[in-house]
């Protein structure tokens, strides 16, 4: 894993006319996590958005240490910023197959490749579905399938949208662990939760967006 950091200048960032948030200088650097918080409608889905590169702000620009190659850099493959939706999206296919598609391209042999996806699937608690299609799952079980294709990624910075929304405490305490692994690594996480729970109680700064602005303790 690649360790980088995340920096944003002079962000303007709106939704039609009405101005979401400002913000002259933000920073995530390896192994920060940031709970990000504020009520509906502030723009917090938003700002993951445009820090994960795949919505562009209306001022302001980014900028990745080390740079990437990439426009957008959540596509690249050595120094993935990964986006985790409260909804993710899912192929029509298995557990097994989902999980495995973020690997395709990557030089690991067959036992490695299915070594990796078995020990994610065991630790997010879904081993046994393995070979389940996706139609049958619930939405727990889904954002679990979601959380075990980010692990075997690796990625450098992880945003996570109420990717705990559907989730019992001994799930989100599995997720918790996985998490712990990527930051041993080098990582960096930023997670919006309307409740706390033990993802944000484990972060160490907290963003508030309000009156169009970002707050950070």
């Amino acid at each position: 894993m690649t360790q980088i950091t995340l920096e944003a200048f002079d962000l303007l960032v709106k939704y039609q006319e009405r101005t979401l948030f400002q913000a002259p200088y933000l920073k995530i650097a390896s192994q920060d996590t940031v709970y990000l918080s504020g009520r509906n409608g502030v723009g917090k889905t938003t700002l993951l958005k445009v820090l994960s590169g795949l919505q562009k702000p209306q001022m302001g620009y980014l900028n990745l240490k080390p740079p990437s190659r990439f426009s957008c850099f959540s596509r690249a493959h050595k120094q993935p910023v990964i986006y985790m939706h409260q909804t993710p999206y899912l192929f029509d296919s298995s557990v097994e197959e989902n999980v495995a598609y973020g690997l395709k391209g990557r030089s690991f042999t067959k036992h490695a490749r299915d070594k990796i996806i078995l020990d994610a699937l065991k630790k997010i608690g879904i081993a046994a579905l393995r070979h389940q299609h996706i139609s049958i799952l619930s939405a727990g079980e889904r954002q679990k399938v979601a959380m075990a294709r980010a692990w075997v990624l690796n990625p450098s910075i992880l945003f996570m949208d109420e990717s705990s929304a559907n989730l019992d405490p001994e799930a989100i305490e599995a997720q918790k662990r996985m998490i712990h692994d990527l930051l041993d690594k080098g990582a960096s996480l930023m997670i919006t939760s309307h409740h706390p729970n033990a993802l944000t109680k484990a972060c160490n700064q907290h963003w508030i967006i309000e009156n169009q602005g970002i707050i950070q303790k």
